[in-house]
């Protein structure tokens, strides 16, 4: 059957004005409007500006230094090294002879926050109980309860930790690291935040136990302080002299437990690359087999690393972990947690020459 429809056809001397046909046909081809992908304008204050809001960690760690420091003078590397302590759960060891504000520094800090506060000061005679607690029986109920110690708090200051022996030093192996206490089979949690800053005397000094490995390697630094320069003593004799006494009941409270968790929160998006995760990885590998170190870092060694350098890029307003990062805390993070050889003691050789080769050898990422 043969389809009768009519196609009309295009007269060929039909003439067709090209001005008129370039009028009414668009210059470009139309786009479906659901197809059309704006991009939005780049506005030219945020260009460079890091991705993650640090906008609050800035703002608190510039205050908490003009704080400290009514109280401080110089020490500035610890005051940072305690505050990224605080940012990233890690404890804190401050090493150094007496009377040179390790006690007053951590009280200081301990101020700058809106958290409970306790100190225990290590006697050669401390129990392990006058740490954890122990069970009180109760008269009227006939039963025995547990009573909290000292250490169920937010900031503990452990004054002297080198003075107890090593029962008593072990009782804080379980609450640095799981933040909880185990006791007569049931355990017992600690409140968000949990920090411990110890000090301890050069062991040097007569009557000083050294610290187990496993206590060390438990502290995410250690912080060897020494005397202040000439002129930040006299410093320290003019801001006082009329002054004996320092008023810590004026210091501000900076922190609170929210403030300090978003800051956490911040710090763990700071971008690594995995390149600077394997440089990590290399350091702390090399200082295990350093022919003058008869122990090396752990596993937990690389993670303190790797968070500090975390918190320090955020601290110097960088959303992201350079080499230099990794390098500054590098020695913080090691230097309490390697043992020399006999024969690298016997030479005289610390333990910072050895960590200073150690990231001279590594080749750092580019």
């Amino acid at each position: 059957m043969e389809d009768n429809t009519n196609t009309p056809e295009k007269d060929e001397n039909t003439f067709e004005d090209p001005i008129k046909k370039a009028l009414n046909e668009p210059a470009f081809p139309s786009v479906p409007e659901a197809s059309v992908n704006p991009t939005p304008p780049v506005q030219p204050s945020s260009f460079g500006a890091p991705r993650i809001d640090l906008s609050l960690l800035n703002s608190k760690v510039g205050t908490a230094r003009n704080e400290i420091g009514k109280y401080l003078i110089g020490q500035h590397e610890m005051v940072d090294l305690l505050l990224i302590g605080l940012f990233c759960g890690g404890h804190v060891l401050l090493e150094g002879v007496p009377g040179i504000a390790k006690t007053l520094t951590a009280k200081v800090l301990s101020k700058t926050l809106s958290v409970d506060f306790s100190r225990i000061q290590f006697t050669p005679d401390l129990m392990p109980s006058d740490i954890i607690g122990t069970s009180v029986y109760n008269l009227k109920s006939g039963e025995f309860s547990f009573k909290k110690g000292p250490i169920f708090t937010n900031i503990a200051l452990i004054d002297e930790i080198n003075r107890a022996p090593a029962k008593t030093q072990a009782a804080l192996f379980e609450v640095m690291e799981e933040r909880q206490i185990t006791y007569d089979g049931i355990q017992y949690k600690l409140d968000f935040p949990f920090l411990v800053i110890a000090t301890q005397n050069p062991i040097e000094q007569e009557g000083t136990y050294r610290l187990p490995e496993a206590q060390l390697d438990r502290f995410m630094f250690k912080v060897n302080l020494h005397y202040p320069t000439l002129s930040e003593e006299k410093e320290i004799l003019i801001r006082f002299r009329n002054n004996h006494e320092a008023d810590l009941d004026k210091i501000q409270s900076l922190f609170s437990k929210s403030e300090l968790k978003t800051i956490q929160e911040s710090i763990e998006l700071v971008k690594l690359e995995d390149s600077l995760v394997t440089y990590i990885a290399e350091i702390t590998h090399e200082t295990r087999s350093h022919g003058k170190l008869y122990l090396g870092g752990s596993p937990r060694a690389s993670l303190s690393m790797m968070k500090a350098s975390k918190a320090i890029a955020a601290m110097r307003g960088r959303d992201f972990v350079i080499p230099d990062d990794v390098q500054y805390v590098a020695f913080h993070v090691l230097n309490h947690r390697i043992i020399l050889t006999p024969e690298a003691e016997m030479e005289g050789m610390d333990a910072s020459v050895v960590i200073q080769e150690i990231i001279q050898k590594v080749e750092v990422p580019r």
